[in-house]
């Protein structure tokens, strides 16, 4: 593509060199070599959206990231906000109710801000006042892995990421109102929030 690029800049630039006109025709050939590249495809950007994103909106799907179980604590502090390699590959936990995700109420999908694998849905998130958002259900039983945590000196049970193995938050057997009796209490850091698209509907965890 940049010896393409380089070509079209070259007879661009040529062609200003027999023109009465030099400066002027050079600019309107630099726009036709530049119109000629993205009719093509072979250059994108700001100015040219990527097929099938152009109506996706500020949010979209995360990248799943390819073997994650293989990246050292040096990849995750490069892929990671300080706060987020703190929380999820250090087992941290962010303050109550300063979570951007606590209060959100959109329909919508919770993936794995580390690894990018789908873990919640909307349709299972409920207030419960905890400060930290709250689900009654993972968006699949395989999505989460839960592990006895006797940390802080007390016996909880653990949420990690089942693909990457990133701290998520706890679970507790407190929310009697809900469908299945469980608060997944997890950190908002720990997670990407994608809205729906306008006028699709999330699915219910199964």
């Amino acid at each position: 593509m940049a010896s393409l690029w380089y070509q079209e800049a070259d007879r661009a630039g040529y062609l200003a060199s027999t023109c009465p006109f030099p400066v002027a025709c050079l600019q309107l050939n630099m726009k036709l070599a530049i119109a000629v590249l993205l009719a093509a495809g072979l250059v994108t950007g700001c100015d040219r959206p990527v097929a099938g994103e152009e109506s996706a909106g500020p949010a979209t799907r995360p990248v799943m990231i390819d073997n994650p179980t293989k990246l050292s604590d040096a990849d995750w502090q490069k892929l990671l906000t300080p706060e987020q390699y703190r929380v999820l590959r250090e087992k941290g936990t962010e303050r109550a109710f300063t979570g951007k995700l606590t209060d959100v109420t959109d329909p919508g999908t919770y993936y794995c801000a580390a690894c990018g694998q789908e873990l919640f849905h909307s349709t299972t998130k409920f207030h419960s006042g905890c400060g930290w958002p709250s689900f009654y259900a993972a968006a699949a039983g395989d999505r989460v892995k839960l592990t006895k945590d006797l940390s802080a000196g007390m016996v909880r049970t653990e949420v990690t990421c089942s693909r990457c193995g990133s701290h998520l938050g706890h679970v507790f057997d407190d929310a009697p109102d809900q469908p299945t009796g469980q608060r997944y209490c997890i950190n908002s850091v720990s997670l990407t929030f994608v809205p729906d698209a306008k006028g699709a509907t999330t699915q219910p965890a199964k």
